[in-house]
């Protein structure tokens, strides 16, 4: 495909969609119901309907049954870490095999036209990016996701919270289901800004910033409090009632998910003349600038409220770089 079709590529390389990151149309108004149901197929398929199928594949071939979930053991808790670990190697592994190692499309699409391979650095383990975010994911983070998991699933087995059943109540789990991801964003947003200041930042969230030109594998390197603050969003569904699949799915939002955001890809080419959007620039520009774009793609505004979006644009930027001077200005004030 022809990537100037969609996008411009700079001097060095790098690539960047034309138009803006546009908002979500379920806060237009007056509302407009033919924008929000042209937006709605591309809400569930084909990531979120990935959600939910890996949710259902989990509860009824993975998850064990409710009686031995009453009692934590080792061995329930390893098998799902060795599902879990197993199925991000073999999804994260298809993005990194076919767009990083093989290249299959190249540079086409892709906003940083370096590849993480190709700059060592001693910033991480071994000097190595793909090594040290790997490594961080598979020993730290996805463990970190199993507590989580098992925590959760303990908690229903013993009937510590209420279960809502699919044939007494499909309409509310249901349009649980379709808010879930809306929780994700908030939850996400909030834990994320926390993770920003000074101190934990420097302590904590640098760990996953120091991949500027994220991967598929930075996606789940993160220092232990993030990686169990990111997965505890299951744990909303302790507090709410609702049912383990919603949970499950809820879960594999934040993890399963994770990639979208560090693809390093606005497109994915699957044949010469057909590609799906990954929405992975809002996130992206996050970790180019640091300080904008907290939340997701904005299904919740919570950026566009607390005035730290960016929608690709040069307005975008020139929002941005205001906000940093008035920081800035901010800062010496006190010195």
């Amino acid at each position: 495909m022809d990537d100037l079709k969609y996008g411009t590529r700079n001097k060095r390389g790098d690539w960047k969609p034309n138009g803006r990151i546009e908002a979500v149309p379920l806060w237009n108004w007056p509302p407009k119901l033919p924008k929000i149901l042209a937006w709605l197929p591309g809400y569930i398929w084909p990531w979120n309907a990935f959600h939910m199928a890996t949710a259902l594949i989990y509860w009824f071939y993975v998850v064990p049954d409710v009686e031995t979930m009453k009692t934590i053991s080792w061995g329930w808790a390893l098998w799902l870490y060795a599902v879990n670990a197993a199925a991000i190697l073999v999804f994260y592994g298809i993005f990194e095999l076919r767009y990083y190692i093989k290249r299959a499309q190249q540079t086409r699409f892709k906003y940083n036209h370096k590849f993480p391979g190709d700059a060592p650095s001693d910033v991480f383990w071994f000097q190595s990016q793909n090594l040290d975010n790997f490594l961080r994911s598979f020993f730290i983070t996805i463990p970190l996701w199993t507590v989580v998991e098992v925590i959760f699933l303990w908690c229903f087995a013993k009937g510590y919270v209420p279960w809502v059943g699919w044939q007494d109540h499909p309409v509310y789990l249901a349009a649980l289901v379709l808010v879930a991801p809306a929780i994700h964003e908030v939850h996400f947003f909030f834990i994320h800004r926390l993770i920003h200041w000074g101190p934990l930042y420097r302590w904590i969230h640098s760990v996953h910033h120091n991949s500027i030109n994220p991967s598929p594998w930075s996606s789940l390197s993160m220092h232990p409090v993030e990686g169990f603050l990111y997965h505890a969003v299951a744990f909303w569904h302790l507090v709410i009632p609702s049912n383990p699949i919603v949970a499950l799915f809820q879960l594999h939002v934040a993890g399963f998910g994770a990639v979208n955001g560090h693809l390093g890809f606005d497109k994915l080419e699957v044949t010469e003349d057909t590609a799906i959007n990954s929405h992975a620039y809002t996130h992206y520009l996050h970790h180019k600038y640091f300080e904008v774009n907290y939340g997701g793609d904005g299904l919740i505004p919570l950026d566009r409220w607390f005035g730290t979006w960016h929608d690709g644009t040069r307005e975008g930027d020139a929002m941005m770089d205001a906000r940093f001077q008035k920081k800035r200005e901010r800062m010496n004030a006190r010195a």
